[in-house]
């Protein structure tokens, strides 16, 4: 289905530059990136979770990547409640972070390859007039924009919560984030697939690791999905193909090279050649 789109939510990563999975030498930032976008449709660039975009670099990645190529953008920590690393931003009021923002993403929405802006809550964020708040906040702050939501709190997709949750999400026209991640954790969010919008739903594999929830990055991060592993949430990803325009499907295993070994996988496993034969 050409309206599924596979691909891994870095193509920078320390871990995977070290991997071998770039051919041997390219160390320059637009080969790699070219290099990527030649084997993937879309990617999801986490290091403006970090640090604020630049409209320079919002530009070269348009240069460099083929013109159907898609980028979701991960909202700065601040705009969804994080703690900001301090060197990264120096002391400037809220408005201004968001205005800076906004410019250096606005080259990406101007080529049309914003697939869409992902705010990620932290774990604190739990349902209730507070979060309602915060979350027309934001609805203000990025009319217009396409934009995704993950919650990283389990309760916002418990049985008793999820009608309430899809319909404040739909209300502002957020599309829904599902995640594949370790159940059974304190901090295992429910294998829900929510549709909130017409426009996108996106499903990230964060991995399966035990150490979710504590530990270091490495750690909660370092998973290699088996096939069957994936193969298990194809049935899932091609009926939300029917009900919105496009789905993204990102991994976050970012350990070495297992999350674009699993996003080729999965990319195999979604072709109409491995699609079940009709006649069994």
């Amino acid at each position: 289905m050409t309206n599924i789109l596979v691909g891994t939510c870095s193509w920078t990563d320390p871990a995977l530059v070290r991997s071998g999975w770039y051919p041997p030498g390219w160390r320059d930032a637009e080969k790699r990136l070219r290099f990527y976008a030649g084997r993937f449709p879309v990617v999801e660039v986490d290091g403006t979770f970090y640090a604020l975009p630049s409209e320079r670099n919002s530009r070269l990645w348009v240069e460099r990547t083929p013109p159907e190529f898609v980028f979701d953008v991960k909202a700065y920590a601040v705009l969804t409640g994080h703690p900001a690393r301090q060197a990264a931003l120096p002391d400037v009021p809220p408005g201004e972070v968001w205005a800076r923002f906004t410019a250096g993403i606005e080259p990406l929405r101007e080529a049309g390859r914003l697939g869409g802006v992902l705010f990620q809550f932290p774990p604190w964020f739990r349902p209730g007039a507070r979060a309602e708040r915060f979350l027309e906040e934001t609805a203000e702050r990025t009319a217009g924009w396409p934009v995704q939501v993950e919650f990283r709190h389990p309760s916002w997709w418990h049985e008793e919560q999820e009608d309430l949750t899809c319909a404040l999400l739909a209300k502002y026209g957020f599309a829904a984030v599902a995640v594949d991640m370790r159940q059974g954790l304190p901090a295992s969010l429910p294998p829900v697939t929510p549709v909130t919008s017409d426009r996108l739903v996106v499903v990230r594999f964060h991995g399966r690791s035990p150490s979710w929830g504590r530990g270091s990055k490495e750690e909660r991060f370092r998973y290699d999905y088996s096939r069957a592993e994936l193969a298990e949430w194809v049935p899932r990803v091609r009926a939300l193909a029917e009900r919105v325009d496009q789905v993204h499907v990102l991994f976050n295993n970012c350990c070495a090279a297992a999350a674009v070994h699993a996003a080729e996988t999965m990319d195999e496993l979604l072709s109409p050649r491995s699609a079940p034969s009709s006649s069994h």
